[in-house]
């Protein structure tokens, strides 16, 4: 079985490896990285790119989280699929094909919560469309998606692994919008419809 979950995890890491955001905006000749906030996601994509491109950018995201976590879940079932949903979420942070400079793993999130845990990932994901419909802050929005997964999951399921599983998720997603944590903090963060600040 040990050797089923670490064949979840090169398939989940080497699935969110590969960046849509990067792909999509390299033929509008574009450099995501290079460009707005520097992250390679929806969100990022969305300023560079317009709707369209991130639009695309996020069903990418997601349907490369939902890959890898339906092939964890026919190789060891459950717990499988909740390792493939972790790194897939690590690949498309730190993707190795584009030199471990990725996003903050949210579409994929968003996936692995709905898939995993539908009914918990729908509360938590409609909550995050409300915070962001009322402040603006698609970070704000998408850290509280977590939150409240996390939390539901403490409540619903057996705290070891799976809302330890989820409270990796949700440390994740903070540690990787540290900076907007800043930029909130100093009023400065990018609101939907604002082009990224430098």
């Amino acid at each position: 079985m040990i050797i089923r979950y670490l064949l979840c995890a090169i398939i989940g890491y080497l699935l969110g490896s590969i960046s849509t955001g990067i792909l999509v905006a390299g033929k509008s000749g574009h450099d995501i990285r290079k460009e707005g906030s520097h992250n390679t996601g929806a969100s990022n994509a969305l300023r560079i790119l317009g709707l369209k491109g991130g639009a695309i950018t996020f069903l990418g995201d997601f349907a490369k989280a939902a890959l890898a976590v339906t092939a964890g879940l026919l190789l060891a079932g459950q717990y499988g699929g909740m390792v493939g949903g972790l790194f897939v979420v690590l690949g498309h942070n730190w993707p190795v094909f584009f030199g471990f400079q990725g996003g903050k793993g949210i579409a994929c999130s968003t996936a692995v919560l709905l898939i995993l845990f539908p009914w918990q990932g729908a509360v938590a994901a409609l909550i995050c469309l409300g915070v962001i419909a009322v402040t603006k802050y698609i970070s704000v929005g998408s850290m509280t998606m977590l939150t409240v997964f996390f939390i539901l999951l403490a409540f619903t399921q057996p705290f070891w692994p799976t809302a330890v599983w989820a409270l990796a998720l949700l440390i994740l997603g903070v540690y990787r919008h540290r900076a907007n944590i800043e930029r909130l903090r100093n009023g400065t963060e990018n609101k939907i419809g604002q082009k990224a600040k430098a």
